[in-house]
């Protein structure tokens, strides 16, 4: 790839990271609620869940569901209904203080944070189509893809 092409897609890759989205308020919300340790299990599932969707682009199954105009919508629109379930379920929960977890005090599992980051990006559709819509743009398919 020439540093060109490099430069474009680092600049893209970085305007579509920095527009807050479902995992930085996840990412935020846990570092606030469990302490910056315990936030960065938030950030593990959340990273797992790119890579899930990295992967399932990776299959293919992201080109079909580019190439079929009924397939795209209903991922589309079930990805709008579940980040709008997660904008109403923030909006309606209560108002707490932010506290550190005391000891001795129930706190969420490790295993529970990591999945809830999971869940949230790797049903994101703002990462498919960065990785649909994207990235093929700056793909030499003359070159090896590693």
């Amino acid at each position: 790839m020439e540093f060109t092409t490099w430069l474009t897609f680092f600049a893209a890759a970085w305007a579509i990271s920095i527009s807050p989205g479902a995992g930085a308020v996840a990412a935020m919300s846990a570092g606030l609620t469990h302490g910056f340790r315990r936030g960065y299990l938030t950030t593990l599932g959340l990273v797992l869940g790119i890579w899930t969707q990295l992967l399932v682009v990776g299959v293919g199954l992201g080109a079909l569901v580019a190439t079929s105009a009924l397939a795209f919508q209903v991922v589309k629109w079930v990805g709008v209904a579940y980040l709008v379930w997660l904008g109403v379920q923030q909006w309606r929960a209560p108002a707490r203080p932010v506290a550190v977890v005391a000891e001795g005090q129930a706190r969420a599992s490790a295993r529970s944070l990591i999945v809830r980051g999971w869940i949230i990006n790797a049903l994101n559709p703002k990462g498919t189509v960065f990785l649909l819509a994207v990235v093929p743009q700056f793909l030499d398919l003359g070159q090896p893809l590693a």
